[in-house]
């Protein structure tokens, strides 16, 4: 929140008067897809919510961790606290239920898979603020989890191959190389968008062109490099396992305050 001149309330709850409403549309004419509790209710709702929070905790009330990630996080949503930063804090809230299930720390992209499918997950938050049952969220929420744990899976499986990856080309490559080949690797498990072509080489390690045709060659013959295609055509990918589909990033249009 560094630099936000627009907020009353820095670390603290809400208190401003008028309504906290997430909208989307026009600024003349706004839809409202969900309107908090007022903020003088906001105490009084933190409360309840962390008292159930700490009886729900492993070893008191019995409820399966995954359900009780999914609820800590639709509840905190619900009561929206502070101006800004609800979304994140509730992500958090989320992936400590986790961990707390699991009874260790726990690596589950959360956060980011549900940044990367936006616009889902604030549908799905909409419509679970619309009614009592949560089942549906629930569903949502524990396939969102499991596609977490399949990202943070692609990532550690990402992060050793490259880390062998280069110990065995370390004593074989010039920096020119190695410099391009760790811009590609800064890309993650989903690769280097579209491979890399010999001008991309050019312009990440300033090379001439016929410097950049004999490095791409020597390390596709180092077998750091997969060539596909042909002239202009021409692309370079790292010779990793392949990596799984990425998961699909929604587009967000929606005017949120507090996320």
């Amino acid at each position: 929140m560094q630099g936000r001149g627009d907020l009353q309330e820095l670390g603290a709850y809400r208190t401003h008067t008028e309504p906290m409403q997430v909208v989307s549309g026009a600024i003349h004419a706004p839809k409202v897809h969900f309107e908090a509790p007022p903020s003088a209710r906001v105490p009084r709702e933190m409360e309840r919510f962390c008292r159930w929070f700490n009886e729900t905790a492993p070893g008191g009330r019995t409820i399966p961790s995954l359900a009780r990630a999914g609820i800590a996080h639709l509840y905190f949503e619900c009561i929206h606290p502070f101006e800004d930063g609800n979304g994140r804090l509730g992500r958090a809230i989320a992936e400590k239920a986790l961990a707390q299930g699991a009874g260790q720390p726990s690596l589950t992209a959360l956060s980011l898979t549900i940044q990367r499918s936006r616009t889902n997950y604030y549908d799905e938050l909409e419509a679970a603020n619309k009614k009592l049952d949560t089942n549906d969220w629930l569903n949502w929420f524990a396939d969102t989890v499991l596609a977490a744990q399949e990202y943070t899976l692609r990532w550690l499986n990402f992060v050793l191959a490259k880390t062998k990856l280069l110990a065995r080309l370390e004593a074989h490559i010039n920096e020119r190389q190695k410099k391009a080949l760790l811009r590609m690797m800064r890309e993650g498990p989903d690769g280097f968008r579209g491979g890399l072509s010999a001008s991309n080489y050019m312009s990440i390690t300033g090379a001439p062109a016929a410097t950049t045709r004999r490095d791409l060659t020597g390390l596709v013959e180092l077998g750091g490099l997969v060539r596909t295609g042909q002239r202009k055509g021409t692309r370079y990918w790292l010779a990793l396992p392949h990596p799984s589909p990425g998961l699909m990033c929604g587009s967000d249009r929606r005017r949120r305050r507090g996320e």
